[in-house]
């Protein structure tokens, strides 16, 4: 069901711009931020966590410093898109630390994976022995990044 954003002011989506641009800012800044004083500001915000629009708070971690810096996208067609085959190719895909993101796809493929991996060797080893291992995949097409222009996770 989708969400009624109406719900939302102006000084709700100030907090939430803020919000998701610095997530450890004190609430004493943010609320000087966004035009209001400190207690006003962290109603808004625990209003803001309790309806979902705040799922949480993370640390945005650097991956080549962790020596993750190959990032590889890759199509997977199944040979099976029925829903049970569509549940046991989610849940073994979350089970999977490499793969920082997955997405079915409406198209010429049905999901789109974003796997992060320390080199193309480890990349190689990643996709033979983990993803085309997954349940009920019938090909793979790999797409290696060569640069992250634009990430909005702070993740490039």
């Amino acid at each position: 069901m989708p969400h009624d954003n109406s719900r939302l002011d102006a000084a709700d989506l100030r907090i939430l711009s803020v919000l998701a641009a610095e997530g450890r800012i004190p609430v004493t800044e943010l609320a000087g931020r966004v035009g209001l004083s400190k207690t006003p500001c962290q109603t808004r915000m625990k209003r803001l966590q309790e309806e979902g629009y705040i799922q949480g708070f993370r640390a945005v971690l650097d991956p080549a410093r962790l020596g993750l810096a190959h990032v590889a996208f890759v199509e997977v067609k199944l040979e099976d898109t029925r829903e049970p085959a569509l549940r046991a190719f989610n849940d073994a895909a979350r089970a999977v630390p490499e793969i920082e993101q997955c997405h079915m796809i409406a198209g010429a493929f049905d999901y789109l994976l974003k796997v992060r991996s320390t080199d193309i060797g480890d990349y190689r080893r990643v996709l033979g022995e983990v993803i085309s291992r997954l349940p009920h995949v019938a090909a793979t097409s790999t797409h290696v990044s060569m640069e992250a222009v634009k990430d909005e996770n702070g993740l490039s």
